[in-house]
């Protein structure tokens, strides 16, 4: 087999949706932006030479229909030449093109693919039509259709996550989001994005948006729990933030990559995907990531760090406790509470912020894990070359 190696990557920075500096943005705009941003730390492949682009993005409809990803493509400027397929694995789309483009390459089906992810919650993010649901998946398995935010209560009430350890969590994400943020460690795979709209025109969006300075325990318990008003204990603070945002990586054939003089960065090691109960999806790493161990030989413990997608609280320190992870190599700058959860991007953004760890602390292994909407998890290993 081919082996495919990572050369390049970045992303946007995660702005909030609706009221944030992307949500005035098509977000073929701001992902065309991102993408010519990564690609520009190559100058030396010839961009004819791409095969594909895989664009993970989890809800395919108003701005983000039509091909999202060939849209992006032509956006920023790649010849006509080069393919590009959407992608749909909901929170995992942005780890599914990673793993997909890296099959394509090990297969010999192309020498270059970007992967990567796009959301723009601003415009696509509302709850499901209920006319478009089915009638047999409503009454044999009402996880198809469940608010997420319900399912997040599910695995707090079955597991005993209680609201406190829930707000803590929460503080915590902001804590260590703020501190990466202040110590540079955040905006190393940054793309700077030129916000063309009325309100900040020209202005470039380098920051990410949601991280809450002054998060505290005494605001998150003032809370009101958002989803079950009445006796629930999932607020919004303990969920993770709507956001818009992109993120692209560049993979190649190491015969490529040699060919043309560029050094790889790192390769994705390792990829597992598992189903779980779709009432409570928020556990589905439980059953990803020991799939994706025994695959590769390696042990929780061998992870230098561990990106954990927080789409809620309840199901992260759930996972993080039944996994046996150790909490100082998780989310090390942070996760979703703080930053923001773009969907169909996370798994790229992801993907990044662990490139970013392990080069600034030299280090080997990243893991890379997330739930997924109608019960399942993604897990990848991330090995720096």
């Amino acid at each position: 087999m081919i082996e495919a190696v990572i050369v390049a990557y970045g992303r946007s920075a995660i702005c909030k949706s609706r009221k944030g500096g992307f949500s005035q943005m098509h977000p073929v705009d701001y992902a065309a932006q991102v993408l010519k941003g990564v690609l520009e730390q190559i100058p030396e492949l010839d961009k004819s030479d791409i095969e594909d682009v895989i664009v993970g993005c989890a809800v395919q409809q108003d701005k983000t229909s039509m091909n999202v990803a060939k849209n992006i493509a032509v956006r920023a400027g790649l010849p006509e030449n080069v393919a590009a397929q959407s992608i749909n694995r909901f929170c995992a789309s942005g780890l599914q093109s990673i793993a997909l483009a890296a099959n394509a390459i090990a297969a010999g089906q192309g020498d270059v693919i970007i992967a990567g992810g796009v959301e723009d919650m601003t415009s696509t993010f509302k709850p499901y039509p209920v006319e478009f649901c089915e009638e047999w998946l409503l009454e044999h398995a009402p996880g198809a259709y469940m608010p997420m935010g319900i399912t997040a209560e599910n695995v707090a009430k079955k597991f005993g996550i209680t609201r406190e350890e829930m707000d803590r969590f929460a503080v915590e994400s902001h804590r260590k989001a703020k501190a990466a943020r202040n110590g540079g460690k955040l905006a190393p795979s940054i793309i700077p994005v030129k916000a063309m709209d009325l309100h900040k025109n020209g202005k470039l969006i380098t920051e990410d948006e949601g991280i809450r300075e002054d998060a505290s325990i005494e605001s998150m318990s003032a809370l009101k729990p958002c989803f079950l008003p009445e006796k629930g204990t999932v607020t919004a603070a303990t969920s993770s933030q709507t956001s818009d945002a992109a993120a692209f990586v560049v993979l190649m054939s190491v015969q490529k990559a040699k060919k043309l003089g560029i050094k790889p960065i790192a390769s994705l090691a390792n990829f597992a995907v598992a189903g779980c109960d779709s009432t409570m999806m928020g556990i589905g790493p439980v059953y990803a990531v020991p799939k994706v161990m025994a695959r590769s030989g390696l042990t929780v413990e061998d992870m230098d760090t561990i990106e954990i997608n927080e789409a809620f609280a309840s199901q992260s320190i759930y996972c993080i406790k039944e996994l046996g992870f150790d909490t100082q190599k998780v989310n090390p700058y942070g996760g979703a509470l703080a930053l923001g959860h773009p969907l169909g991007a996370t798994g790229t953004i992801l993907t990044c912020k662990v490139l970013d760890y392990l080069k600034d602390n030299r280090k080997k292994y990243g893991l890379v894990t997330m739930c997924i909407g109608g019960g399942m998890g993604a897990a990848g290993i991330l090995q720096m070359l």
